[in-house]
C-alpha cells in the first residue's frame, strides 16, 4: 500500500500545491482584513486540493502517450503501469467533486464559477498541442486561486485579487518556461508548442525574465492596493530576490540546476510571502 500511495503521490505531485495555495490564503487574509472563519479556510483548502488533484491526474492521462515517448518522463506512474488509467480517472472525478462541493459550501458565486475554473485547469492539458502560450494558460490556472479565495471570503470580486491573479499568472508562466527548457528538443520533434521550442533557449530565457519582472510589479501593486504592512512588503522583497536568484542558476548549456530553480526557489517564494504576511496579520 505504501508503494501505491507513493505512486499516486508521484502522479499528482502533491508537494507542488505550495505554488498556488499560499497565494489563495494570502488573498483570503486580505479579503477578510484578518483571519477568515476556520470553516471558510477549510473549504478554500479543499477546493484548492480538489482542483489541483483533478488537473494533475487529467494532465497525466492526456499526456500518457507523450510521457512514454519522452526519456525524461517515461518512468512516470502511468506510462510504467504503476498507476492504472482507471485510478487516474477516479482521481479526476474525486478531485472535481471536492472542488464543486467546497464551492457550494462557500457561496453562490463560487459555485457558479467553479465549473469554469475546472474547465480551464483541465483544458491546460491540451494547450501545448496548439499554442506556445501554454505557459500562460497554466499561469492563469494557478492565478484563479487568489481570485477564487477572495470571492470565497467576500462573495464578490475586486481589483486587488485580480492584480494578484495576474502576478501569479506571470510568475508561474515564467518558471514553467524555465522548466520547459529541458524538453525543447522533444517538444519540437513531437510537434508540441512551448516558448523554448518556438524561440530557442536564449530567447526563452529572456521571455522568462520578462514574465518574472511583470510578476514582481504585480506583487508590488497588490501590496500597495491592500495597504500592506511590514510582513507583506518584506515578503515581496524576498520574492524579488528569489526571482533574481533562480535566473542565476539557469543559462544556455547549463540546465542541470533546473530543479532547484523550479521547485526550491518558487516553493520558498510562495510559502515565504504567505508566512510573512500571516505573521503581520496575526501580530496586528
Amino acid at each position: 500500500m505504501s508503494a501505491s500511495l507513493r505512486d499516486v503521490g508521484e502522479l499528482i505531485r502533491f508537494p507542488h500545491t505550495v505554488f498556488a495555495l499560499p497565494f489563495a490564503l494570502i488573498a483570503a487574509l486580505a479579503a477578510a482584513g484578518g483571519v477568515p472563519p476556520p470553516a471558510t479556510l477549510g473549504w478554500i483548502v479543499l477546493a484548492m486540493v480538489g482542483a489541483r488533484t483533478a488537473a494533475m491526474a487529467f494532465n497525466r492521462i492526456a499526456d500518457a502517450r507523450l510521457d512514454a515517448a519522452n526519456p525524461r518522463t517515461a518512468g512516470r506512474p502511468l506510462p510504467t503501469g504503476r498507476v492504472t488509467p482507471a485510478l487516474a480517472w477516479a482521481l479526476v472525478v474525486t478531485g472535481s467533486a471536492a472542488l464543486l462541493v467546497a464551492a457550494w459550501r462557500l457561496n453562490p458565486l463560487c459555485l457558479a464559477l467553479s465549473p469554469l475554473a475546472l474547465a480551464w485547469v483541465l483544458g491546460y492539458s491540451y494547450a501545448k498541442r496548439f499554442t506556445a502560450l501554454s505557459h500562460l494558460w497554466l499561469g492563469l490556472g494557478l492565478g484563479i486561486a487568489p481570485a477564487g479565495a477572495w470571492i470565497a471570503v467576500r462573495g464578490s470580486l475586486a481589483g486587488p485579487p485580480l492584480v494578484l491573479a495576474a502576478a501569479v499568472a506571470a510568475w508561474v508562466a515564467g518558471f514553467d518556461t524555465l522548466y520547459s527548457l529541458q524538453d525543447e528538443a522533444f517538444d519540437r520533434a513531437s510537434g508540441l508548442h512551448s516558448l523554448p521550442a518556438r524561440l530557442g533557449v536564449r530567447r526563452a530565457l529572456v521571455a522568462a525574465r520578462a514574465l518574472h519582472g511583470a510578476a514582481l510589479v504585480g506583487f508590488v501593486a497588490f501590496a500597495a492596493l491592500v495597504g500592506a504592512g511590514w510582513g507583506l512588503w518584506l515578503g515581496v522583497a524576498a520574492a524579488g530576490a528569489l526571482l533574481v536568484w533562480q535566473h542565476t542558476l539557469v543559462a544556455p548549456g547549463q540546465l542541470e540546476r533546473l530543479d532547484t530553480a523550479f521547485f526550491t526557489a518558487n516553493g520558498v517564494l510562495s510559502v515565504g510571502i504567505f508566512v510573512l504576511y500571516a505573521a503581520e496579520v496575526l501580530l496586528r
